[in-house]
C-alpha cells in the first residue's frame, strides 16, 4: 500500500508519466517557508538567482527542511522506493506579469542517469495556475524514452541552457495547476513546459529531483547528491553533507562545489 499517494495516483504516474495534485504543506508551512525565502531576498534586494537558486538546500534551512519533508519523501518513495537521494534542487520563480517560460523538454536531457528513474517533485509555494504559468505535461510521453533535444536559450527562459524538442506547441499537453502547498510528480522522460506568469503574484516553484540510490551518472563528471532516506549501497555520487547552519563559509563552499559539478554535468555555462 502506498505511503502518501493513492493507488490511482501511482497508476497515473506509471501510465501518464505524472500525477497531480498531491497535498503536502499546510497553509502555515507555506507561509513560513515563503517568508524565509523572501526575507533573504529582501536583504539581497532582488529575487534569488543563480547560483544560489540551484541546490539551495545546501545554503538555507527552509530549503533543507522541504527536501526532507516526510510528506514529500513518502510520495517519492511510492514511485521509486525507500532508498532516496536528492540529485538536484532548483528554485523556479516567475515574477508577476513577466513573460518567463520553459520550453518543452525532458529532465533526463540534463541529468543523463542510468537507469532513467529520476522523479521531479514540483512543489508550489504560491499558486501555480494557468494564469501564473503552471506546468504543462504531455501524457504518456515518458514511454518514448530519451528524445533528441537542441539548445534554445532565451532571455526569459527559466532554464539557462534552454534545451527543447521539435514539433510541440504551447497548445499541446495538459495543464497541471497546483495550489500553494501542493505538489506534482513527473518522470525524467515526461515532456513538460510552462508559459508566462500573467497573474498579480509571484509563481514560486521548487523542483526537487530525486533518484533511487541505484541510479548512476553516465557522463564523465561524477556529480554530487544528498541521501535523504534509506541507505546508499552503491556510492555512485559524491556525497553531499546535510546543512547544519545556513550561509556559513563551509555551507557556501559545499554549495559552490556541488553546483560546479552539476553545471559541468549538464553542460550549463557557469
Amino acid at each position: 500500500m502506498p505511503k502518501k499517494l493513492t493507488e490511482a495516483q501511482v497508476t497515473e504516474y506509471r501510465e501518464q508519466g505524472f500525477t497531480a495534485p498531491i497535498s503536502i504543506l499546510t497553509p502555515e508551512e507555506v507561509r513560513q517557508h515563503r517568508a524565509a525565502l523572501e526575507a533573504y531576498e529582501g536583504i539581497k534586494g532582488k529575487p534569488l538567482a543563480f547560483p544560489e537558486k540551484s541546490k539551495c538546500h545546501l545554503l538555507f534551512a527552509w530549503a533543507d527542511a522541504l527536501v526532507h519533508h516526510p510528506a514529500v519523501l513518502d510520495a517519492v518513495e511510492d514511485v521509486i522506493g525507500p532508498d532516496i537521494m536528492l540529485f538536484h534542487f532548483t528554485l523556479q520563480t516567475k515574477e508577476a506579469h513577466r513573460p518567463t517560460y520553459a520550453e518543452w523538454h525532458q529532465d533526463d536531457a540534463y541529468f543523463r542517469l542510468d537507469p532513467p528513474e529520476q522523479v521531479t517533485a514540483w512543489l508550489a509555494l504560491s499558486e501555480a495556475s494557468a494564469l501564473s504559468g503552471c506546468m504543462r505535461m504531455l501524457p504518456g510521453s515518458h514511454k518514448r524514452g530519451t528524445v533528441s533535444h537542441f539548445d534554445k536559450p532565451g532571455e526569459e527562459n527559466i532554464i539557462r541552457r534552454g534545451m527543447t524538442v521539435e514539433g510541440l506547441t504551447w497548445e499541446d499537453g495538459v495543464l497541471a495547476p497546483l495550489k500553494a502547498g501542493e505538489m506534482s510528480l513527473h518522470h525524467t522522460h515526461t515532456l513538460h513546459a510552462s508559459g508566462p506568469n500573467d497573474s498579480d503574484d509571484r509563481r514560486i516553484g521548487l523542483t526537487l529531483s530525486y533518484i533511487p540510490t541505484r541510479c548512476r551518472p553516465t557522463g564523465d563528471v561524477r556529480p554530487s547528491a544528498l541521501l535523504v532516506r534509506g541507505e546508499d549501497r552503491y556510492g555512485h555520487f559524491e556525497r553531499e553533507t546535510r546543512l547544519t547552519q545556513e550561509l556559513t563559509q563551509e555551507a557556501r563552499a559545499a554549495h559552490r562545489r556541488a553546483c560546479g559539478l552539476y553545471t559541468s554535468l549538464a553542460g550549463i555555462a557557469a
